[in-house]
């Protein structure tokens, strides 16, 4: 059965193969690049330590968005693994009537698909694997100097957590396949399904496999100046962005809006006064006028946040959600096809 199960896949796992050989050439070329602009990013501050801010963000922009690119590219790959090796598994042999042979074979239909199912899911988490590993080791000076390795897009492209989407996102194209029973449309579904779970997941699950550690900042001219952004669509008197003081590299996963010393949210009025009209003080910074506003104003923000000394435990935590969701779905497809398919 595993011979059998190899043939039918030798074309697929050459071109996995191939594109395997491309990327990693050019990913060991890319860590080397990014070395060497790392040692000469800490020789630059080292000598001249008053240049190491224009420095880093020298080093992060030559680099941020080649990584930020291969990052998103590597978490196509589990989509293509579902569409084009899991979808058409059991949907092709569906629509074209030939399960019918297969499956009065001495080899029982459950075995069939377990054998199937256990060594294409192992050949993506492989490829997955591998290519998240070579991703992560070139990356890892600019995600050192950088702390930024809890963002949505980062987070889902190194460590081990690559390897659960690879699994469950076969798996789930399997059982799509053994539902729609067509090819196309099974495909279709097992694409817009899983993209649909990875940005769900990371906003609405990831935030809460950890309680948070929980701080209060006080909105000084400074913390205010170190914001990304402030303000929202709706208007609301709201800050992002910010960093918690002492903990470099955590992630901010929640920040209230701007409170007062009695600990009510400042009025929208009196946000946008500071926003748009502020009194005229010659400050610099980021925000300027507005920063020194808002600090007259003795504000503060609540700010939830995981410090980055968790982040293998959230590797870890999230990985096992993706197998054991995977693993749900294999006890129902081998259920099904035993079952209720015909």
């Amino acid at each position: 059965m595993i011979w059998l199960t190899w043939r039918q896949f030798r074309v697929q796992a050459l071109v996995a193969a191939v594109a395997l050989a491309v990327i990693a050439a050019y990913l060991v070329y890319l860590g080397a690049d990014i070395r060497d602009a790392h040692d000469a990013y800490r020789a630059r501050c080292a000598s001249r330590p008053d240049d190491c801010p224009p420095a880093l963000a020298q080093f992060r922009g030559d680099y941020e968005s080649t990584l930020l690119f291969l990052a998103a590219g590597l978490q196509l790959i589990p989509v293509v693994i579902g569409t084009f090796w899991g979808a058409p598994l059991i949907a092709r042999e569906l629509e074209t009537g030939t399960h019918r042979l297969v499956w009065n074979q001495s080899v029982t239909r459950r075995r069939w698909l377990a054998v199937k199912l256990a060594f294409l899911a192992l050949a993506g988490a492989a490829l997955t694997g591998a290519v998240a590993a070579l991703l992560t080791w070139a990356a890892r000076p600019f995600d050192e100097a950088t702390e930024d390795r809890f963002s949505t897009i980062v987070f889902g492209a190194r460590g081990i957590a690559p390897i659960g989407y690879a699994v469950l996102a076969f798996t789930l194209g399997t059982v799509v396949g053994l539902l729609v029973r067509r090819t196309l449309p099974a495909m279709a579904v097992t694409g817009v399904a899983f993209i649909v779970l990875q940005f769900v997941f990371p906003n609405m699950v990831r935030p809460h496999l950890l309680p948070p550690e929980k701080t209060t900042l006080r909105m000084t001219v400074q913390a205010i100046n170190g914001a990304q952004n402030m303000g929202s669509i709706t208007g609301g008197a709201v800050v992002h962005g910010l960093a918690v003081p002492g903990s470099p590299g955590a992630w901010v996963s929640d920040i209230s809006p701007f409170r007062t010393a009695d600990g009510r949210t400042l009025s929208g009025a009196k946000f946008d006064e500071c926003l748009n009209s502020p009194r005229r003080t010659g400050a610099g910074g980021k925000f300027g006028d507005t920063a020194v506003c808002l600090a007259r104003m003795n504000l503060h923000v609540d700010v939830a946040y995981q410090p980055k000394s968790r982040y293998w435990a959230f590797q870890g935590l999230e990985t096992a959600a993706y197998l054991l969701l995977a693993g749900v779905l294999t006890v129902f497809g081998l259920w099904r096809v035993r079952h209720r398919v015909s």
